[in-house]
């Protein structure tokens, strides 16, 4: 972990903290309901909150999907290995990656931050300091998915708690209040506009690295089809979200590109 990661991680749960405690110590809903005996909304508020920390943390320092070399030599001596490392058909030819001299399977993108291969590259995230890739990509939905639970809820909580006068001692006691809705706003409005568009992505099979560079990744300059992932909405959502092992690309590509029109 590198010393950039360790402060995007403290930062986001100190950031975390402080917003969800200054929700309770000013007069909003959940202050209310907590005086009132009524627990159900404050502990739900406060269970979902650390969801999001640890699926951000699960999402950050996991395996995204590197490339390692040793799969080379481990996907040619096991047949068991291959239910991890997809087979890809012998007359495949494999690109060598001029940095960490691997094989990239189809989809790979070598990351600049990471200095690893990733499968099924997506993008490198500064929030989370890790790529998104084949292995973390669904948990990396799911945390965006409650984490926008949070801060809708969030925002409700904080404007709750809101009543507007024109002095400088209201402004001094909610200045806090303010600055945190403003802030849940904001992030708000992010995290709902980068979850709608990977659905987007992820619907059509496709990753934010290949929808940027169509025109500079040369499986897809060559291909017949304008995207030769794309199997249907349905399939592409099971194969996202379902699927238990690596998918061999290639497969799916070849096949694709040999069907009749």
């Amino acid at each position: 972990m590198g010393a950039g990661g360790l402060w995007v991680r403290a930062a986001y749960t100190a950031l975390s903290g402080a917003l969800t405690l200054g929700l309770f110590l000013h007069r909003t809903d959940l202050q209310k309901q907590e005086e009132r005996g009524e627990l159900l909304q404050p502990l739900t508020f406060v269970l979902l909150g650390l969801c999001s920390v640890l699926l951000y943390f699960k999402v950050s320092l996991m395996d995204p999907g590197f490339v390692k070399p040793e799969e080379e030599e481990k996907a040619s001596k096991s047949e068991e290995q291959s239910i991890v490392i997809p087979q890809v058909p012998s007359d495949i030819k494999m690109r060598r990656c001029g940095y960490c001299m691997v094989k990239q399977p189809m989809r790979a993108k070598h990351c600049q931050e990471c200095q690893h291969c990733v499968r099924r590259y997506d993008h490198h995230c500064p929030w989370i300091e890790n790529c998104v890739g084949e292995k973390n990509h669904p948990l990396f939905i799911a945390y965006l998915s409650v984490q926008l639970l949070v801060l809708l809820w969030g925002g409700h909580v904080a404007w709750s708690g809101l009543y507007f006068e024109q002095s400088w001692d209201w402004l001094k006691y909610n200045i806090f209040l303010l600055v945190s809705f403003l802030l849940i706003v904001v992030f708000t409005i992010v995290v709902l506009l980068l979850l709608i568009s990977q659905l987007y992505l992820i619907s059509c099979n496709t990753t934010t690295w290949e929808f940027m560079s169509h025109h500079r990744i040369s499986y897809l300059r060559h291909s017949e089809l304008e995207n030769p992932f794309d199997q249907g909405v349905i399939l592409n959502l099971w194969r996202f979200f379902c699927s238990c092992h690596l998918t061999a690309w290639e497969k799916i590509y070849f096949h694709r590109n040999n069907e009749p029109v």
